[in-house]
């Protein structure tokens, strides 16, 4: 027997085009000799739906699609997750699709409502195990989050099931892959089943979905692994119910590569997905904007970026020479706007209000938000969405500058914390040149005003990102934080910090997610609400 797995890009919303990536993975598998193709969960429509759930008129759209893809399949039996509306409920399901129908039906048991996951708001709760026999072998399907859980496996396994196949739309962050393998491997210690594991990849909104499917044996070894961050048909050979190992491992990607091409594929599907003709962005000759510029055009080709140096009278020489260098390296449109007479423009017309006031974060914000008029005055009129350059760490203490540097479509890397921006930019290096050494050697700076820089306002990024890691990804306390060796005014400061500047993180753009708690949906904290958690824990 030999089963396809098909790790395709869908689009949510595109209910033909991914039937169309399902019935041509078919057609390939076909003829590969494959009897049985499974493909991702809720591929059909694309994941996550969210409201397009809600409406009535998208999920007859899906039934009738599922529909017509049955009746063009041809001599091979595919698995398709889609919704699926009934009497009882809407299901997030996964049809059995043989001999010119809809052969059987499964509905996923575990909806998770955690993190970036919202499914209690849109689905019902499957109960039914769902056992199919396939050249005399006897399949359970899962759905994603039930291999998360005991429960739905060994159901399966009661029911009959001599392999597992679960279909999965699981987003990446760092570590999610072993801890996959960790999850997965529990499922076959319980059952004695082998699993077949197909996610999904590409990228939607905020999220990234990895592929990296793979293949586990009854003993919990694994035998077939698919590359990460891109689409592939993989043919699995099965003697019964066994896998038979073929050297279809791709080895394990570092940290700093995994995370690489998760910004490359996030940005590049935002773009292509919604049809942006390019991108615009900022060039600083600072490290953040240097690496967004690499990840650009690695994503999407030189002819697609447009780089924009606009320098003030606090723009250091090397700055500029150093955006230069980086331009023709990487053979980007290079454009160089002086900002310094719109800069006393604003300042003049502003003088009879401020009555000759001291120079202060008010001027520093003016540059920013000229800048930000310039990128989007560029992405008017040309159609190329403006991608911001600000990290985690910035994004985190209000170091940046509302409808100014915050101001984009696609902030590419507001998940990735100021550390971690050296170290892919070091990464990136390592394939090939593109970044100046200089770049990231000197120490940050916003040069916003004389001398300036980053450590005058914050603390040391190492210590700044482990708080920040602490509180706003692990939820620890202050005196947890404390406890990790970290000093009370670094952690009063940023901890202020972060709970002040929720409002300026709820306008920011879109970014993608790389952590297991980003500045987006997996954080839903108040604007408006006062935090006094010292007073009750004393």
């Amino acid at each position: 027997m030999k089963i396809a797995i098909a790790q395709i890009n869908c689009i949510v919303g595109d209910i033909a085009g991914n039937a169309e990536k399902i019935l041509e993975s078919a057609r390939h598998a076909k003829v590969q000799g494959a009897s049985l193709l499974v493909t991702p969960e809720l591929g059909l429509c694309g994941y996550p739906p969210e409201d397009l759930l809600l409406r009535a008129d998208f999920l007859e759209a899906c039934h009738l699609q599922l529909k017509k893809l049955s009746q063009q399949l041809d001599g091979i039996t595919v698995i398709v997750g889609h919704p699926q509306q009934i009497e009882e409920g809407c299901f997030n399901a996964a049809s059995v699709l043989r001999d010119g129908k809809v052969a059987a039906t499964y509905h996923k048991h575990a909806l998770p409502n955690h993190s970036v996951f919202d499914e209690k708001r849109y689905f019902s709760h499957g109960e039914q195990a769902l056992v199919f026999e396939h050249e005399s072998v006897k399949i359970g399907v899962l759905i994603c989050a039930d291999v998360w859980e005991p429960e739905p496996a060994l159901k399966a396994k009661l029911a009959g099931a001599e392999l597992l196949v679960a279909l999965n739309a699981s987003p990446f962050h760092m570590e999610k892959q072993s801890t996959r393998l960790e999850i997965l491997r529990h499922r076959v210690y319980e059952t004695h089943l082998p699993i077949v594991y197909v996610n999904m990849v590409g990228g939607q909104d905020e999220l990234v979905f990895d592929g990296a499917s793979f293949v586990l044996d009854a003993e919990g070894h694994l035998t077939h692994q698919l590359p990460a961050y891109l689409t592939q048909l993989e043919i699995v050979q099965f003697k019964h119910n066994q896998p038979i190992s073929a050297n279809s491992i791709t080895k394990a990607l570092t940290v700093e590569a995994s995370v690489y091409q998760a910004l490359q594929l996030g940005l590049a599907d935002y773009v292509n997905k919604n049809n942006f003709p390019g991108v615009v962005l900022g060039l600083s000759g600072g490290i953040d904007s240097a690496l967004t510029l690499a990840i650009a055009v690695d994503a999407l080709g030189a002819d697609r970026v447009h780089a924009v140096m606009m320098p003030s009278e606090f723009t250091a020489d090397m700055s500029v020479n150093d955006a230069r260098e980086m331009a023709e390296k990487v053979g980007v449109k290079y454009t160089e706007i002086a900002i310094k007479d719109l800069f006393d423009g604003y300042v003049t017309a502003l003088a009879p209000q401020f009555h000759d006031l001291e120079m202060d974060a008010t001027e520093e914000n003016l540059q920013a938000r000229i800048r930000g008029m310039l990128l989007m005055a560029i992405s008017n009129k040309f159609g190329s969405i403006v991608v911001t350059t600000g990290n985690k760490s910035e994004m985190a203490v209000g170091y940046c500058t509302l409808y100014g540097d915050m101001a984009g479509g696609f902030a590419l890397l507001k998940d990735v914390p100021k550390t971690l921006v050296y170290r892919l930019s070091n990464y990136r290096n390592s394939l090939s040149n593109v970044i100046p050494q200089r770049i990231i050697d000197r120490p940050p700076s916003a040069e916003l005003r004389a001398d300036q820089k980053d450590q005058d306002s914050l603390p040391p990024y190492e210590v700044l990102d482990g708080i920040m890691e602490a509180y706003v990804e692990n939820d620890l306390s202050k005196s947890d934080i404390l406890a990790m060796g970290y000093q009370l005014a670094d952690v009063n400061r940023v901890m202020t910090l972060i709970d002040r500047n929720e409002y300026k993180r709820r306008q920011s753009p879109v970014g993608v997610r790389i952590t297991h708690k980003g500045f987006g949906k997996d954080r839903r904290y108040p604007i408006t609400v006062k935090l006094d958690f010292d007073k009750y824990l004393k």
